[in-house]
């Protein structure tokens, strides 16, 4: 089982629908694939079309009084699965921070699900925090999105000194761009100065895109709604490329 955490200290770039689209093309491709939405204001339970109530929430998961296996729900797709947010997420961080070795919980809580699922996706809140930190532990790959601003890589460059500063030895990142606007001179500058400074750097970008938008009222995976599409081809070639990135 590898697990795979959409993270971005930064909000508003594509992170969920990126977490959405990708696990979409991941079960598509046959592999038992979960999705774990982490982030309290629960889009991607949303988009799935599930009630984001866990009943206990984050007190009972963190108390070892609920498992994992126990908060799944089944979606409308095959070989995908959902643990729905809980508006109580909110309050991990206090929560994990009463825990012995807090950063390993969320690792710890998905070790038993491994012969059940060949991926996990972690949708994750915008915050750097002990969540944060929990996550970089327990976290194979960390897909992180990047809109071609100069804002946007300085927040990937924050996430990267946090990274190597403390030692996450084991969890690699993976950048990628998200709302790309080919028309715009400074995103095609900026992508192509960023692809010399990250070599990691995703080749496939992901374009700004009205099909994207409409996931708030199709509440289902793009590809589910309108596979014939730029965005739709981008997020395929986007999970092969991550695909053969984890094999090297």
């Amino acid at each position: 089982m590898k697990i795979l955490a959409l993270y971005r200290i930064k909000g508003g770039v594509g992170k969920t629908s990126s977490a959405v689209n990708l696990a979409y093309n991941a079960a598509l491709g046959g592999y038992r694939t979960l999705v774990w939405d982490l982030d309290p204001q629960g889009a991607s339970t949303y988009y799935f079309r599930i009630k984001p109530k866990i009943k206990g929430g984050s007190k009972d998961l963190m108390a070892g009084k609920r498992d994992l296996d126990g908060l799944i729900k089944g979606t409308d797709f095959a070989n995908l699965d959902l643990i729905p947010a809980d508006f109580s997420f909110r309050n991990l961080d206090l929560l994990l921070d009463d825990k012995k070795h807090p950063t390993q919980q969320l690792k710890k809580r998905l070790s038993p699900l491994a012969k059940d699922y060949d991926f996990v996706f972690l949708d994750c809140p915008p915050s750097i925090s002990l969540l944060s930190e929990a996550v970089f532990k327990a976290a194979d790959v960390l897909l992180s999105p990047v809109i071609p601003t100069t804002l946007s890589l300085r927040t990937l460059a924050q996430l990267n000194a946090f990274i190597n500063d403390n030692e996450f030895k084991n969890t690699r990142l993976i950048p990628f761009f998200s709302m790309v606007d080919r028309r715009k001179t400074l995103h095609k500058a900026i992508m192509g100065e960023v692809l010399a400074d990250y070599p990691d750097m995703l080749k496939t970008a992901v374009p700004y895109a009205s099909e994207i938008e409409r996931m708030g009222l199709e509440r289902k995976p793009l590809p589910a709604y309108k596979d014939k599409s730029r965005a739709a081809d981008a997020y395929s070639e986007l999970w092969q490329e991550i695909l053969t990135q984890m094999k090297t």
